[in-house]
């Protein structure tokens, strides 16, 4: 066997694995799909239950579009399907390039992974138990009265699934601020410098990720703001932590 052989056998079984472990990943995700699908509209009801509180009585959600009662509960069902796989996922993605890490990458890597994961969630719930309540609440109380709320159900699908991935995102802020920092990207003290810039800049994002109205804009801009606190507070706890095991490593190896 050639030369250009032997190096591109590695390359060709990395690339099977890839395929195999992404396969994997849309394997889980369909059968956690086709056992919630008979579930799909009790899901649906779940998620429009926000909405369905601020309600005039008698009232319900409409569909405009003849396929929609049965496209729209299953977009939502496939959308949780992928969110509850995401463990899984995220499992398969490190077990792909987990060999080509060092020791102490891997021992970071782990709960930054499951701090993610959970995080993720965490802003999806705030939006649905915090989020939501309020932005319906303030929708229906500001309307004229002689105006019949009747929203299409799946305008609120893509309303509620913006919202609950521009929050599930938002909560990633500490993370992305803890990576800046492990990786030498900026200090702790540089990235608490920028505050007056990373609060302008997240109601720009708050503004780009939300739907057009101030107090989705205002309930994202918040929390990022102070979980980039948290992130700054954390990076600089595990910066003076990484710096002393940097020390006691060179003092050892001296």
């Amino acid at each position: 066997m050639s030369d250009s052989q032997d190096q591109e056998l590695p390359l060709v079984q990395h690339l099977i694995e890839l395929r195999n472990r992404l396969l994997r990943a849309i394997l889980v995700t369909g059968i956690v799909c086709a056992c919630l699908l008979p579930f799909s509209a009790e899901i649906y009801d779940f998620a429009s239950k926000p909405l369905q509180v601020y309600l005039p009585e008698n009232s319900q959600m409409i569909a405009t579009e003849v396929a929609s009662p049965f496209l729209t509960p299953f977009k939502l069902t496939l959308f949780l399907a992928f969110v509850i796989s995401v463990p899984f996922i995220l499992y398969q993605a490190w077990a792909f390039i987990a060999p080509g890490l060092y020791k102490h990458e891997k021992r970071l890597a782990v709960p930054i992974l499951g701090s993610s994961v959970l995080l993720f969630y965490a802003g999806m719930a705030f939006a649905y138990f915090v989020v939501f309540p309020l932005v319906f609440g303030f929708f229906t109380s500001v309307g004229p009265a002689n105006v019949a709320i009747m929203t299409d159900i799946s305008r609120y699908l893509d309303f509620v699934l913006k919202l609950f991935f521009a929050f599930g995102v938002a909560f990633e802020i500490p993370i992305a601020a803890v990576l800046l920092i492990l990786a030498g990207v900026v200090t702790p003290e540089g990235l608490a410098k920028k505050r007056p810039y990373v609060i302008v800049g997240c109601f720009i994002i708050g503004m780009l990720l939300t739907p057009p109205d101030v107090v989705s804009q205002t309930l994202l801009a918040l929390p990022m703001w102070l979980l980039f606190e948290a992130g700054v507070f954390f990076g600089r706890i595990l910066h003076r932590k990484h710096g002393s095991d940097d020390s006691s490593e060179h003092n050892s190896a001296d």
